[in-house]
């Protein structure tokens, strides 16, 4: 009886140190998590996911050790995004058309005129509904850390004038990949075209298109005011796109770290928003100084125009639901 008694106080030592052993080493232990963008080291995006290492690091003691590649460094959107999905320690900012493969219903998000303002876009991602995509998305491997991440309102940049939507019938016009993007301009009268995003000025000024759309700060980047002269202020889409990372990785962190993270890449999200929203202004200003001329066009025309796109996606009672959500 006192052997056994003396194999168990054994036991239980062992136990207790090899957990004292696996605490300390826990403690110690740092995560490390590789931020990936398709935009520049400039750019209000890179800026913001900067912030977001600096706080992390801070908040964590340096536990979390975040570090970020611009200018598609770690490969390109999907590549990356495959990556954390399949669990590597890796996170991209991704606008929801490409994670609607996984959750259909978030390609509403960069539909057109979805939102009737940029702060309701972003008051969105606090309902019930985007809510219950997020909590969708997890069961694919992949975690949401906000899709606060404004990029700017997309307007049309052309050599001829648009004011009305009838002014862009048939011209070939460069814009995103993603269907409801196609369907928007189909609804608009335009021809949509997909090509690589660096071959648009080459095409601009060859008339391989006639026309881009897009928001400021890739105007701006790409120098596109040098190969067009108007942009008509539509604001047709607000880009606002996700910081996601791996849903297992995710979940190795202590939940202490998993509150800061969350916290962080949100109030990031909105640095990078209002730091966007500074250049937009700041940028359009220095085209116009160039020579762009910059047309406000009454929008209701454009808004009507593109209500059709809601019920050949099927999305007549989503946008009702989210329009209810909103009070908009």
């Amino acid at each position: 009886m006192r052997r056994l008694a003396i194999l168990i106080l054994a036991l239980v030592m062992v136990s207790l140190f090899c957990y004292g052993v696996e605490a300390a080493e826990e403690k110690e232990r740092v995560y490390s998590l590789k931020l990936s963008t398709v935009l520049v080291d400039t750019d209000p995006i890179a800026v913001g996911l900067l912030l977001l290492a600096e706080k992390v690091a801070a908040d964590t003691g340096g536990k979390v050790k975040i570090e970020v590649y611009p200018s598609s460094q770690l490969g390109d959107t999907a590549d990356v995004l495959e990556q954390a999905k399949s669990g590597a320690n890796v996170g991209v900012i991704i606008d929801t058309g490409m994670l609607a493969d996984y959750v259909p219903s978030m390609a509403i998000y960069t539909a057109p005129y979805v939102f009737n303002s940029r702060e309701n876009a972003r008051k969105f991602i606090e309902t019930e509904t985007f809510r219950g995509w997020d909590v969708e998305l997890t069961k694919h491997g992949l975690r949401d850390l906000g899709c606060n991440w404004y990029q700017g309102a997309r307007n049309f940049l052309t050599n001829i004038k648009v004011e009305k939507p009838e002014d862009l019938k048939g011209l070939r016009v460069r814009t995103m990949g993603s269907t409801v993007a196609q369907e928007s301009m189909k609804a608009l009268g335009a021809i949509p075209t997909s090509l690589p995003w660096s071959e648009a000025y080459g095409a601009l000024q060859s008339q391989v298109i006639d026309s881009v759309e897009a928001q400021t700060p890739a105007i701006y980047g790409a120098s596109l005011h040098e190969v067009t002269k108007f942009c008509a202020v539509t604001e047709h889409f607000l880009l606002f796109t996700a910081l996601v990372i791996s849903e297992s990785w995710f979940q190795s962190l202590p939940d202490e770290y998993k509150a800061v993270l969350v916290k962080r890449a949100i109030e990031a999200g909105d640095y990078a928003t209002q730091l966007t929203v500074e250049k937009e202004v700041q940028f359009n200003k220095e085209m116009e100084s160039k020579g762009l001329t910059f047309i406000q066009v009454d929008k209701k025309p454009f808004i009507a125009a593109s209500t059709g796109v809601y019920k050949t996606m099927g999305w007549e009672d989503l946008k009702a639901k989210i329009d209810a959500e909103l009070g908009q």
